[in-house]
């Protein structure tokens, strides 16, 4: 009895070192969506927690509604979610509201459903249209309601977008009902992102449907129309965290926000950028962030 009563002890101690309970070894599930700035954030946040002590599982490649179930009922602690899209497509408001505003509504729609919103980073991963520079059928283009006009006039020009773009109110049912005008289905290439930018530079589309911090912008030298109507929400990234987790893990908020107040577009595009344009490997892309800024 006297040697499992040292050998516990001993593990509370080389546990404690590391900063957390012998409570916070339990496993910790990461969530993440399907494309390249959730999968990486999802591996800084594994790597980082990992070199706290804790036991950590990554359950990621997840559409936005899966991911957000996933979350609710228990099947994932945390992942980064996006306000707007919390706002929106979630809870349903539709107000036009300023990004303090859009973080302040989900923090407490989402805090009645047991999630935390914890301090929000200064990226703002939000839709944007992107289009070459050098394609004819869209020379000229500087908004949006240049691209309505094009539309409306007839103009064969091809969208790519996500899967899921088409059918969010906070993506092409809402925008088309903006700006007045209607995408024919011919017309609409729904397609992996990365494959997007692909076929853009191969003149197979006209226009791709971004996230602002993708870092094949720069890379491209691509032009986003301006969003007059300002359509698009902000969609500041932030870690939310079931509450019963952080009840049992209170350490966590300390370790999440040290990660999300480092982040901004310009750190977002430089490491989507590291993926998606350089090919890096994303754990070796993750390691390399959290060493350069200390975290591990």
């Amino acid at each position: 009895m006297m040697r499992n009563t040292i050998a516990a002890l001993a593990a509370s101690a080389a546990l404690s070192i590391f900063g957390i309970s012998s409570a916070s070894a339990q496993e910790i599930v990461i969530g993440g969506k399907n494309f390249t700035e959730q999968l990486t954030l999802a591996e800084i946040t594994a790597q980082l927690l990992e070199s706290k002590g804790y036991d950590v599982k990554k359950n990621v490649g997840m559409g936005t509604t899966i991911v957000r179930s996933a979350l609710e009922n228990g099947q994932v602690d945390l992942y980064w979610e996006y306000t707007g899209t919390s706002l929106i497509v979630f809870n349903k408001v539709t107000d036009k509201l300023t990004p303090e505003e859009t973080y302040q509504r989900v923090k407490e729609l989402d805090a009645e459903k047991g999630l935390v919103w914890l301090a929000p980073s200064t990226a703002n991963n939000t839709y944007a249209v992107a289009i070459r520079k050098d394609n004819p059928k869209t020379e000229g283009m500087e908004t949006i309601a240049d691209l309505a006009a094009a539309y409306n006039a007839g103009a064969d020009i091809i969208m790519a977008t996500t899967a899921e773009f088409p059918k969010r109110q906070d993506g092409l049912l809402g925008l088309q009902e903006v700006y007045g005008f209607k995408v024919d289905r011919a017309n609409l290439k729904p397609m992996d992102l990365g494959l997007a930018y692909n076929a853009l530079a191969n003149g197979d589309v006209d226009i791709v449907v971004v996230q602002a911090t993708d870092g094949q912008i720069a890379a491209m030298d691509l032009q986003l129309l301006k969003d007059e109507e300002n359509f698009f929400p902000n969609y500041a990234l932030v870690p939310v965290v079931r509450q019963d987790t952080l009840e049992e893990h209170p350490e966590l908020k300390e370790i999440l926000e040290s990660l999300s107040v480092r982040l901004d577009d310009a750190t977002m595009q430089r490491l989507n950028g590291s993926v998606d344009v350089d090919k890096r490997a994303i754990e070796e892309v993750a390691a390399d962030y959290l060493k350069e800024q200390g975290l591990i």
